[in-house]
């Protein structure tokens, strides 16, 4: 019996797993880096490690912006000196076969309390960069009633503006 089959098939699964598991720490590195960039007050490391065509989602409904209004609108922050610090407590992060896109959800420790983060990753020209962003803030269950009455109002304007549009 020809074992030569089985083992190359092992070889290759094993590379496989290789490649991923060094896929996953470079996205772990560069997802902290991108983290560690804000807390620095760090403009170009921070949006060097994002995609041309990124997208930033914030906590605010109205926060959805392109790399270029991200910037605009991150600037101020990061020419004083103090943007934001967020710090990843747990990260999980899955790969695409085609070992091109990847995406992940994180719990973050922040100025905020307990935050959650969610992204896609792009491998571009052989390096991995942040093409979409969500921060969105975690709420208990069983206190989600009061949070729901503090921004009912606010809400309500927000989506009779949008179904106007």
């Amino acid at each position: 019996m020809n074992k030569l089959p089985g083992i190359f098939f092992a070889l290759t699964l094993l590379g496989q797993i290789q490649a991923q598991t060094s896929d996953k720490e470079i996205i772990h590195s560069i997802v902290d880096g991108w983290h560690i960039a804000a807390g620095e007050a760090n403009f170009e490391n921070y949006f060097g490690l994002m995609t041309e065509d990124a997208i930033f989602i914030g906590t605010d409904a109205a926060e959805v912006w392109n790399k270029t209004e991200f910037m605009a609108f991150s600037k101020p922050y990061f020419d004083k000196g103090k943007a934001w610090d967020f710090k990843a407590i747990q990260r999980n992060i899955y790969l695409d076969p085609s070992g091109t896109i990847a995406w992940f959800d994180e719990l973050l420790d922040t100025w905020m309390q307990l935050c959650r983060g969610s992204g896609v990753l792009k491998k571009e020209n052989g390096k991995w960069k942040i093409a979409h962003y969500v921060l969105s803030v975690t709420i208990p269950n069983e206190e989600i009633d009061p949070v729901i009455a503090l921004k009912k109002e606010r809400d309500s304007t927000y989506v009779k503006a949008l179904i106007k549009q």
